[in-house]
């Protein structure tokens, strides 16, 4: 069902936690689920320097969060701001080597997380 390498990002998360203030963090939730994850960046230079994450959900909620984290982490904001949900979803999706149909909600999570911390960075 799911993936070795999302299995992994399960099994053994990276950069789990919260950074602290002034550190940027933001909360989503899935209503239709209860998914929620949190997510915190400190932006140096104009990119993401560091990259947390807290996930409470499913096995592919708390894996999209991990595989999130190493994806943003040394990009730029700029780099980011320039791709849309749906690219941001995809990204998440290729570092799990994939979702089930019934799991790509996670990946969604994690797109509405990153434009939401986008907003915040940029101000919007």
């Amino acid at each position: 069902m799911y993936s070795e390498r999302l299995l992994t990002h399960f099994r053994d998360p990276s950069n789990a936690g919260q950074l602290p203030a002034p550190a940027l963090t933001v909360d989503v939730e899935n209503p239709a689920c209860g998914d929620r994850l949190r997510l915190s960046a400190r932006i140096d230079d104009g990119r993401f320097a560091e990259v947390r994450f807290l996930a409470k959900g499913c096995t592919a909620s708390i894996a999209a969060g991990s595989a999130l984290t190493v994806w943003m982490t040394g990009k730029s904001v700029a780099e980011v701001a320039k791709m849309d949900g749906a690219a941001i979803h995809q990204a998440v999706e290729d570092k799990l080597d994939g979702l089930p149909p019934a799991s790509r909600h996670a990946a969604a999570l994690c797109a509405d997380a990153v434009r939401q911390l986008l907003r915040s960075a940029l101000n919007l």
